[in-house]
């Protein structure tokens, strides 16, 4: 196909819920997308590098993280993402891809990585209580090291700040005024209207 179809990204820090946000997403689009989850792709094989680097179970962060994992965990999400729009089937990607969205030219290139044509991201937004509250809730062990040293966790990952590149917004912390469905419904509604909504 000369023109892939549609992808969807959903963006946001650990304990955002992107997940709930995802699930949303998919009960209400047509076509549904395939949904590409970052730790449902890559959980076991991030735990497994880790055991056999003999480094901590919990390590999902810093410098050694990004050269020797999360590089090979988002090329293999943008690689499957566009191999399968290039057949005519839409994809939701689940992540946090703080790198890619926070920086406009790191945000068009991976939109061409991914094949280009229209790619709408969809960032949860979220702040401090609400992500100690959720991590500590959901009670993961990748989530240890986080909860351990959450304010350089969280300055890491640019909570509360903004992405650079064109998104809609879900608003998922606890203060919250709007139901999570009601905030979905409208953004898709949005999208829907603006055709692209310029967010290529």
């Amino acid at each position: 196909m000369s023109t892939p179809a549609p992808a969807w990204v959903v963006a946001g820090p650990p304990g955002a819920g992107k997940s709930t946000v995802a699930a949303l997403l998919l009960a209400s689009l047509d076509p549904v997308p395939a949904l590409l989850d970052k730790d449902t792709m890559y959980g076991s094989f991030v735990a497994a590098t880790l055991a056999a680097s003999a480094r901590p179970p919990g390590e999902r962060e810093g410098p050694w993280y990004d050269e020797h994992i999360k590089v090979h965990e988002y090329a293999g999400l943008t690689a499957t993402a566009r191999e399968i729009r290039s057949h005519g089937c839409p994809v939701l990607l689940s992540g946090p891809f703080t790198g890619q969205i926070h920086d406009v030219g790191r945000w068009r290139s991976w939109v061409a990585e991914l094949g280009g044509g229209t790619v709408r991201l969809v960032w949860v937004r979220s702040d401090p209580a609400t992500v100690r509250h959720r991590l500590t809730a959901r009670g993961l062990d990748r989530d240890a090291a986080k909860l351990a040293s959450f304010a350089e966790f969280t300055d890491r990952i640019r909570l509360g700040t903004e992405p650079a590149a064109p998104h809609l917004t879900v608003d998922n912390r606890l203060v919250a005024a709007t139901p999570l469905a009601a905030q979905v419904a409208g953004l898709i509604a949005e999208a829907e209207h603006n055709g692209s909504g310029g967010l290529t």
